[in-house]
């Protein structure tokens, strides 16, 4: 029987994160997925359940250093070594420069940046004693280009992009596969369909992104040989303009 395995999945929601935990439980990895609420990820963990798998939910402010390094030390004391880990906390708010916030600007910053350094490190650290692993940054339009409304959010994914790209240039020689995927579209969540349905209309035509279809990109991302890694790559349904 073949050691266990474990993936953790910081800020596994509803949609993609969910979907990520699924696929890599599906392969025999034990889905670790965290949120600031364990509850709300019960149904996950149930699901995940079902079909076979093997889950844990863990609620974790992933802003907070002591608290991440409680994770991974926990995970690793008492579940499974950390194969691969995938950062997936999204922060997309929208404000004009003069409406946003000191606050605002630290919160984003804090989510989208900040949390992804604490993991990268923290899980860097155990990859790095094994020699091996994987550790995956989800990206955004705004991680390439900022537009109006979102200095916040573009400043946020910028920096962590910037930290992917460090890590990936420090950990490949050691083994550790850093990536940076880049969603560029609508996803198909119940906040899309909420709130842009003329958007959520398009998921007929798959002119927006299946969460289950980002997940499988990971699933590859993860499994390429080591002469072949990708460090970014973009994912957009054929629709999107770009």
């Amino acid at each position: 029987m073949a050691d266990p395995k474990a993936v953790l999945v910081i800020g596994a929601g509803d949609a993609t994160g969910g979907a990520i935990a699924r696929r890599f439980a599906r392969e025999g990895y034990i889905a670790c997925v965290t949120r600031r609420s364990a509850d709300k990820l019960e149904p996950l963990v149930q699901r995940i359940r079902a079909e076979g798998g093997q889950a844990h939910a863990f609620g974790s402010d992933a802003r907070k250093e002591e608290a991440m390094i409680a994770l991974v030390e926990g995970i690793e004391r008492d579940i499974a070594p950390i194969e691969v880990a995938v950062f997936n906390i999204g922060a997309n708010v929208r404000f004009g420069i003069t409406e946003t916030t000191s606050r605002v600007y630290q919160k984003v910053w804090e989510m989208a940046c900040f949390s992804g350094f604490l993991m990268g490190r923290e899980t860097a650290k155990v990859m790095l004693t094994r020699g091996r692993g994987t550790i995956i940054f989800t990206g955004a339009t705004a991680s390439l280009r900022g537009r109006e409304g979102f200095a916040a959010f573009a400043g946020a994914k910028h920096a962590l992009r910037a930290l992917a790209q460090s890590m990936a240039r420090e950990l490949w020689p050691k083994n550790i596969h850093v990536a940076h995927p880049v969603i560029d579209g609508a996803i198909d969540t119940e906040w899309i369909r909420s709130n842009f349905p003329e958007r959520y209309a398009l998921k007929e035509q798959q002119g927006i992104v299946s969460p289950d279809s980002i997940a499988e990109a990971y699933w590859q991302i993860h499994m390429q040989p080591r002469d072949a890694w990708t460090h970014e790559t973009e994912l957009r349904p054929w629709i999107e303009s770009w």
